[in-house]
């Protein structure tokens, strides 16, 4: 591979419109995917730049001048569904191959309840301004370059990655209503999160208390059950366009987390309990005696939780850290693994009174 030149500026999408309106932006070069994004990842998109948040790099390439129009051409080599998803918003007549029902979308409440159901034509000016004058970090290869080395420019940025997760891949995948919720949920608790010691840096980066979060709400949905890639997938494609009982479930969620940071929040970070998989069971008992494993999710008052329950989860960690619990408690605690059998034997022991 040759040492290209290649420059590295900011262009805001004023620019993309102007240049798709003149036809010197080509937006489906070969090996570029085609138009595949779901209605809910546009508009989480349309959102991202409502709120001046930052995205990943757009790439260009350039090409020969348009002899007939005397302009310079453009070739998406990557961006082009973030280009395409902001043409089709801003104004789709200037898309030849624009199709109903496959295009057009509007921004969903979930994501940004503002401009929620609204186009482009719809919303106040301050707001067109900023869509129109977002600007995007582009690196824009030369001309010369070819697809095959275009490939391996990809190539090599994607060798020296890491590999997604469960969540990120989740993350990429979903946009609905369920992920909002859980997001939203797992990022009004970092800090506890951290002061509990439950989650490093780098685990946070890597969305795992989102993970968590995640394995949380099924249990408030669903009871205790194994968390499996499937489970959880299974979950955010169910809930995806809907997340019914979405109110309640949240806080009852909010309600179990701040009851334990009240009476142990300030010991978690000390004990067991930093451990996920013996949080996940303290969430568990918490759950229990305020709502009820597998209780309906209707607005109900959350019962009060006694000093001797409290007490007795205390009393229970320190023997599974001490190495005096029963066994099978022991070793359910010391596995990796989250199946549901495991889970169940922890969520007993915690549960029984102190004889």
């Amino acid at each position: 591979m040759e040492n290209w030149e290649i420059k590295k500026t900011l262009y805001r999408v004023s620019d993309f419109i102007s240049w798709q309106k003149i036809g010197s932006l080509i937006l489906s070069p070969n090996f570029q995917r085609r138009n595949v994004w779901k209605t809910d990842a546009k508009s989480f998109l349309i959102d991202t730049v409502v709120r001046g948040l930052p995205m990943p790099l757009i790439f260009l390439r350039e090409q020969k001048s348009d002899i007939k129009t005397l302009e310079p051409k453009r070739e998406v080599i990557d961006g082009q569904q973030r280009i395409r998803t902001l043409l089709s918003f801003i104004d789709r007549n200037i898309l030849e191959d624009f199709k109903e029902g496959v295009d057009d979308f509007v921004v969903k409440d979930v994501h940004n309840k503002k401009i929620g159901g609204k186009e482009f034509s719809e919303l106040d000016n301050k707001i067109k301004q900023r869509i129109l004058d977002y600007e995007f970090s582009v690196h824009i290869l030369p001309a010369g370059v070819g697809d095959r080395e275009v490939l391996q420019i990809f190539a090599r940025m994607n060798a020296t990655g890491v590999k997604l997760n469960n969540q990120e891949l989740r993350n990429a995948q979903y946009f609905g209503d369920f992920k909002t919720s859980i997001y939203n949920l797992a990022s009004e608790q970092l800090s506890r999160w951290r002061n509990w010691k439950l989650f490093t840096e780098h685990n946070i980066a890597r969305m795992e208390e989102v993970e968590l979060t995640s394995d949380l709400v099924n249990l408030i949905i669903y009871g205790i059950r194994s968390r499996s890639n499937d489970e959880l997938n299974k979950l955010y494609k169910n809930y995806d366009n809907k997340f019914s009982n979405k109110t309640e479930v949240e806080a009852r969620f909010r309600n179990i987390i701040e009851s334990i940071d009240e009476e142990i929040g300030k010991d978690i970070a000390n004990t067991i309990f930093s451990n996920k998989t013996l949080f996940y069971a303290l969430f568990s008992v918490f759950y229990d005696v305020k709502y009820k494993i597998k209780s309906p999710l209707k607005r109900s008052s959350a019962r009060l939780v006694s000093k001797n329950f409290i007490k007795n989860i205390l009393v229970k960690g320190e023997q599974i850290s001490n190495g005096s619990a029963p066994q099978n408690v022991l070793e359910a605690s010391k596995r990796q693994t989250t199946n549901e059998k495991n889970r169940k034997i922890l969520f007993n022991y915690f549960s029984q009174d102190e004889q």
